[in-house]
């Protein structure tokens, strides 16, 4: 099958970079027809930002973009205003991630498209709320996690606060777009009407550090940086482990639960060959094992440092004690059963060749798209101008000659 549950909804993607990109990736994934609205010659930011060779998309362009096609306007020219006016008409779904002010300035505002189609549904990403004191302020991935309480609580103790090292306000942010979309859809079901959703980087990381939380209100203090231990309360043992051959990511982190009845401490006891240790009163209660984690730590060690990060994961898992291995970006690229799942795949890009990327992490019974490469540019504008918006050739060669398309 290659066919999803939104097949049949026309998305419109005036995004660039990777919060706005995610989310339209993922309505693409899921068979709607995304739509990439890009400048002539130039295209969306992303394809040259970061790129390793003249005239090529950039790998992360390529990542961002798989399953979507590329059409060429000149929004900043009448003609290229009016084209999408056009397009808005047949739409279900209009994003954007730009600047703030820069689409209202361009003629795409949610009250002029509402008034063209009543029944669009109007996404914005933005860093901060619209209605707020920042709402023109520029942001991007650390910004959101800086406002958003992440950096804060992500860090050694006694260090400065730090960045993840993953785009989460980026990617959280597109996903939650996404989910409002899906949610606007169903309800435009039942009411037949659009709206708009409104999605800032500072309130989805916030909602991601809603665990933190737990801490502050236990303890009416920020809550604070904790390296490897978990937000919500102490508990031991919870680190990354040395393994063999100790390669810079040869770790395995282990947890076990805080909960008093939680057997898992007994378990790695007997897994790492230490149940002489079961009736030591320094590892009787969560409490006591944190306050001596130093120790355990190092008992861990020991046993860890004889075997790779994959035996110790998997002795571990196998007697149901919480373990995994420190995968790599070149880990998870050449694990065979992550490749079968889907979870990376292979594509075939025009200009960079057949190439391994993250694909999607969603999976439905009843139906499954193939990922497909991330589109050159301008490359559906016939397809597209002539196939969907019923543009005649005459039409689509006075748009090239003005250099709209």
């Amino acid at each position: 099958m290659n066919k999803g549950p939104l097949d049949g909804v026309m998305v419109l993607d005036f995004t660039q970079f990777e919060a706005g990109t995610v989310c339209t990736q993922t309505l693409a994934w899921l068979g709607a027809t995304v739509i990439k609205l890009e400048k002539p010659e130039i295209g969306e930011q992303g394809r040259r930002s970061s790129a390793d060779k003249p005239g090529q998309d950039s790998y992360g362009f390529i990542i961002l973009n798989s399953n979507k096609k590329s059409v060429t306007v000149d929004v900043k020219k009448p003609e290229g205003r009016e084209l999408i006016y056009r397009m808005v008409e047949k739409a279900d779904v209009f994003v954007e991630n730009f600047s703030p002010g820069v689409i209202e300035r361009l003629g795409f505002d949610y009250e002029k498209l509402k008034d063209i189609n009543p029944g669009i549904i109007y996404a914005q990403i933005k860093g901060f709320g619209s209605d707020g004191p920042y709402a023109e302020f520029p942001a991007f991935d650390a910004i959101g996690q800086a406002v958003g309480v992440v950096m804060s609580i992500t860090g050694e103790k006694d260090g400065p606060p730090m960045h993840a090292g993953t785009n989460l306000a980026d990617s959280g942010t597109g996903y939650h777009c996404a989910i409002g979309i899906l949610a606007a859809l169903y309800e435009k079901e039942i009411t037949g009407k659009g709206q708009k959703v409104e999605v800032a980087m500072q309130d989805v990381m916030i909602n991601f550090s809603r665990s933190a939380w737990g801490r502050q209100l236990m303890t009416g203090k920020d809550a604070p940086r904790v390296g490897n231990e978990m937000p919500m309360a102490p508990v031991a043992p919870c680190n990354v482990y040395p393994c063999k051959p100790g390669g810079p990511n040869d770790y395995v982190f282990i947890y076990t639960s805080r909960m008093p009845t939680s057997p898992q401490w007994k378990r790695l006891l007997q897994v790492i060959g230490r149940t002489d240790l079961e009736d030591d009163q320094r590892f009787a209660t969560p409490e006591s094992r944190y306050e001596h984690r130093e120790i355990i730590d190092e008992i861990i060690s020991e046993w860890t440092k004889k075997r790779t990060k994959n035996e110790a994961m998997e002795m571990l898992g196998r007697a149901q004690v919480p373990a995994g291995a420190v995968l790599s970006t070149t880990d998870v690229t050449n694990d065979p059963y992550l490749n079968k799942r889907g979870t990376v795949v292979t594509i075939k890009h025009p200009q960079r060749g057949e190439m391994k990327i993250p694909g999607n992490s969603i999976r439905l019974s009843n139906s499954t798209v193939s990922i497909q490469p991330a589109p050159l540019l301008g490359e559906h504008n016939d397809e597209v101008y002539r196939g969907l918006f019923e543009l005649s050739q005459k039409e689509l060669e006075e748009l090239e000659q003005k250099g709209v398309i």
